[in-house]
């Protein structure tokens, strides 16, 4: 008698399955950040996904489009890219200032690129700004993309951290005294002897 419910609640938690794991592949479809300003607007796309991890090289490009959608390439714009670890204040230096240079991707040719090597997981803001070229005509421009780091690959952070490790094992030999290295010696014989004494009784 319960064989159909308990059917029908496991096709429903399979659904409900396919569901999560469809949006879950489809989610960095819809990742890439828009910003506009003045007459210019960039599409940010990150490589790989739209989810760059700490201390992995992430290249960075932006689709820079003019009013009307006229790709602006870098060689029409004096550009500079900043990355602020946020929050930050606006007369904080930039933590990094990645140098940019032409990309093609997608349909887009020779558009503003960058690698950037993002130092821990956390919150940033990447700043694109940028005034035209000689003989272009579009407004200057300050773009800010809010960006999320994830933590790196398991491989990495174990590597880092067994590094720390041995750093810290290489630090704590050094400071130890020759005394300190000794007594656990000491107190192992001791301890020896003291039972053979108490073998030796019985």
């Amino acid at each position: 008698m319960n064989y159909f419910p308990s059917m029908k609640k496991l096709q429903s938690a399979l659904l409900l399955f396919c569901v999560v794991i469809a949006i879950t592949n489809i989610h960095p479809v819809f990742a890439h950040k828009v910003q506009v300003a003045a007459d210019v607007g960039a599409t940010l796309h990150l490589e790989p996904n739209d989810n760059p991890r700490a201390g992995e090289p992430t290249q960075a490009w932006f689709a820079l489009t003019r009013k009307g959608g006229q790709t602006i390439p870098l060689a029409q714009c004096n550009c500079q890219l900043a990355v602020y670890a946020e929050p930050h204040t606006p007369s904080e230096p930039a933590l990094l200032e990645p140098s940019l240079k032409p990309v093609s991707a997608e349909r887009f040719q020779g558009i503003p690129g960058a690698d950037i090597t993002f130092p821990k997981p956390g919150l940033y803001q990447l700043q694109l700004s940028g005034k035209p070229a000689k003989d272009e005509n579009f407004k200057p421009f300050t773009l800010k993309f809010e960006v999320t780091v994830a933590a790196g690959t398991q491989n990495n952070t174990q590597s880092i951290q067994n590094a720390n490790s041995d750093a810290v094992a290489q630090e704590t030999t050094k400071t130890l005294p020759p005394w300190a290295i000794a007594i656990p010696g000491v107190v192992l014989v001791g301890v020896f002897l003291v039972f053979l004494q108490q073998t030796r009784r019985n």
